[in-house]
């Protein structure tokens, strides 16, 4: 199973997101545990995560938040903002994965 979260400011402007990335999983076959947190819960949620995507809105974090993820061995980057935008389910996922297979 893979398990790939995502973090925003508050939460929930990835929830539409989230939606469309287990849509796309299911469309594939893909096991997968998709879910979204604020920023302030990232840390701590990391621990269960395969991957971490974070909101273009919190790119400011991301030099915070991969210290945590190297320790964690987490690969972690920014969302496409594009992709964000647009609400690309499809998108994201194909970036989530990638990753978790680097």
């Amino acid at each position: 199973m893979k398990k790939i979260l995502l973090a925003c400011s508050a939460g929930m402007s990835t929830t539409l997101l989230v939606s469309r990335m287990r849509e796309e999983a299911k469309v594939r076959g893909i096991d997968a545990e998709i879910w979204a947190v604020t920023q302030d819960q990232a840390p701590s949620e990391m621990e269960q995560a395969d991957v971490l995507l974070i909101g273009p809105q919190m790119k400011f974090l991301k030099e915070k938040l991969s210290k945590i993820a190297d320790e964690l061995e987490t690969p972690l980057d920014v969302i496409d903002p594009k992709a964000y935008g647009r609400v690309d389910g499809k998108g994201v996922l194909d970036q989530a994965l990638a990753l978790i297979t680097k």
